[in-house]
Parts: C-alpha cells; structure tokens; sequence
C-alpha cells in the first residue's frame, strides 16, 4: 500500500547542522495546503534556537494557508475586495441597486484604510480602531463600512484564505439615541402654501410648473409610502371607481449608476406590495393629475417627466428643498411625510395599522424608526389619584 503521506499542514522530523560558526540550521519537510512537500528551513545561534524558530514558522504558516482563489493571507485587501464584488456578482443573490451599493461604501469608506494591507494584517484591533474612529465622524458611515468588511473578510474566511473572522469580535457600535420627527399640522399648511406659491408664479423664462410636486406630497401624504414607489405609481395600478379609492403599490423607481432611471416591478419588499385606501385629498390631486396626462396607456405612469419618462427621486427631493429653503422650514423630506402618517394613523388605529400601512412585517421597525410617540401619559392617572387621594 506504500507509506502513509504526512497530513496536509503538518511536517516530518527536524534535522539540524551547522552552516558556520555560532550558526545553526533547522530544516524539516513541511506538506503545504495543496499537498505538496515542501523544505522549511530557519536559522539561529543555537541549535535550540533554530529549531524554535522553525516551529514558529511552520506554526504560521499552517494558520494561514493559501486559498483556491489565487489568494492568500499574504495578498493585498484590495486583491480581495475585487474577488468579493465579482462573487456577489456571479452568486446574484443581491439586487443590483444594493451590489452597487456594498461597492460604493467598500470603496469609499473601507478601502482607503485597508486598501495596502494584507490580509494577516487585518486584525481585530485594527478592525475595532478603524469603526470606532469612523464613528465619531457618522454613525451610519461606521454601520455601513462594517457590513461590507465583515462581507468581504467572510468570504476569505470561507475559502479558507484566513483562520476566522475579526469581525466577530469587534465592539458594538452605539447608535446615537434619535427619535422620529413628523410635520406638526402648521408645518403642512407651511409646506402646501409654500409649493403652491411656487407652482402658481409668473414664470418669466422656461417652462410653467405644472403642479406635479404639489399632487405629489399629497399623494405622500394619503399613502405614506416611499418616494419612489409614489413615482412608480402606473394608471393600471389606481381604482378611483370603486366605493372606497385604491392604489396597488407594486414597483419603486431606480436610478443606478451607468443606467437610465427606470421603473423596476417590485417595491422594495414582498410585503410592500399592498393595495392602499385613498383619503378624499389624495383622490382629488390624483383626479387633477390624470386631466393633464394624454397618454391612456394603463402602462403609463401617473407622475412623469415631460417626455412621459420617470422622474427621478433625488430631483424630487432637491426641488423640494429648493422651495422650502426660501420659507425657512427645516427637515422637508418625502420620508418624513411617511413618518407623519405612519404616526398619525398609530395614535388613531394602533401600532398593527400603522405597520400594516407602510408595509411592515417587523413591528420593532414600524415603532423604532417611524413614530412619534405622546408623551403624555393617559390623563385617567389623575383621575385615579384624585379619588384616592383627594380631598
């Protein structure tokens, strides 16, 4: 059967000689991660010396073997960022707009710090250092920046390019203590005056407003859904007819790099696709916006540019604030929009309504991030405290 080979990692009998004087050499045949044997020498002063020198060699060089991938715990961290965004890549797991975005927050956040080292360099400490400093600077950069290293170092981790993950040790990042805001009811009378001032003054050069962003915020306002599923409502989607209003929330607009702005056929969860109830506003900005659309096309979408193409969520957003810069309101965003009426229906209806309405499955996240809640506490207290205690 012939002599059983030594395991892969691990090496054969230490041999020793003197190569000279105060000199000594320890050798030994190591059997490397692709199976091959391979002689491993080290020198020292002493005999005793060598030999421990060639222990701690071999004891580092079976912790970090080389990869089938062409790399190994010696190559660059950027030679593993681009082996990471072709993998996503060919795994197709991800939508596009998120792989853009990994890459995006790799590049500019991550690879700068680690770009020049290799990957036995990338420890826990330099991992915990770098975040926290990041930190200090944004907290959602940091959050950012870990999920795309922690992504990329699993993958070598995976491949066997690097022992374990230093990710997994990492501190905690602490996220600053934020409460939700909403528009108070002044706020919207401000901001409808205010866009309706705008869409109806003398337009001296270029084209008249034609009061899409006014129908938009009311839209918003009806719905509480995101901007760009508002831009990506079609004329098929919307049941003005029936007894109770609706529109079927089924795609979002997307603007990715390198490609024209486009509707994709899904929001942005399985559980946004839902049919919303229309308030009498709402129905009536969206009775003004179909007057002025010539196409009947029930492929057409509702809010469009003036070539009937769609409208992009980031001019939206820069209009938006254009206007409102001039009145002095702060904090005009279409996501806050959503947040006034997930708030106001959970005062009216509860926290299940309000989840149910932006398409939530995870309460945690419909409460966390979208209410306002009273802080007063139920005025029955007094009451109560009155009977017992009052005179």
């Amino acid at each position: 059967m012939g002599r059983p080979r030594t395991p892969v990692g691990t090496f054969g009998k230490i041999s020793h000689r003197k190569i000279g004087k105060g000199r000594n050499e320890a050798r030994a045949r190591y059997r490397d991660w692709d199976g091959k044997l391979r002689a491993v020498q080290c020198t020292g002063p002493t005999r005793a010396a060598a030999e421990l020198a060639l222990k701690r060699k071999l004891a580092e060089r079976s912790l970090f073997q080389p990869g089938f991938i062409g790399i190994s715990a010696d190559s660059r961290f950027s030679a593993l960022v681009d082996y990471w965004l072709e993998d996503m890549e060919v795994e197709d797991r991800l939508s596009k707009t998120t792989r853009q975005l990994y890459e995006r927050n790799m590049r500019t956040l991550v690879a700068p710090a680690f770009a020049e080292l290799t990957l036995r360099e990338i420890g826990v400490a330099r991992c915990d250092y770098f975040l926290k400093q990041l930190a200090k600077q944004s907290y959602n950069r940091a959050r950012q920046a870990r999920v795309v290293l922690r992504l990329a170092l699993g993958l070598a981790v995976r491949h066997e390019v690097i022992p374990r993950n230093p990710m997994d040790h990492v501190s905690r990042l602490r996220r600053p203590v934020s409460t939700p805001d909403a528009f108070e009811d002044s706020d919207i009378e401000m901001i409808r005056e205010a866009v309706r001032a705008w869409e109806e003054r003398e337009i001296t050069a270029g084209p008249k407003p034609d009061g899409q962003l006014g129908q938009i915020i009311e839209v918003l306002l009806g719905t509480s859904v995101r901007i760009g599923e508002v831009l990506a409502i079609r004329l098929r989607d919307l049941d003005l007819r029936s007894p109770i209003p609706t529109v079927k929330i089924t795609g979002t607009i997307v603007s990715r790099k390198g490609e024209p702005t486009h509707r994709q056929d899904h929001p942005k969860t399985s559980r946004s696709v839902r049919r919303v109830a229309l308030p009498a506003f709402a129905v009536k900005a969206i009775k003004a916006r179909m007057k002025k659309r010539l196409s009947i096309d029930p492929d057409a979408l509702l809010f469009c540019n003036r070539k009937g193409g769609p409208m992009t969520t980031n001019n939206v957003r820069r209009q938006l604030r254009s206007i409102m810069d001039k009145t002095g309101l702060e904090g005009v965003t279409p996501h806050r929009f959503r947040r006034t009426g997930a708030t106001t229906i959970y005062h009216a209806g509860g926290l299940d309504l309000a989840a149910g309405l932006l398409g939530h499955t995870d309460l945690r996240i419909t409460q966390q991030h979208y209410i306002v809640r009273d802080d007063l506490v139920d005025p029955a207290t007094a009451v109560m405290l009155e009977q017992r205690f009052g005179g």
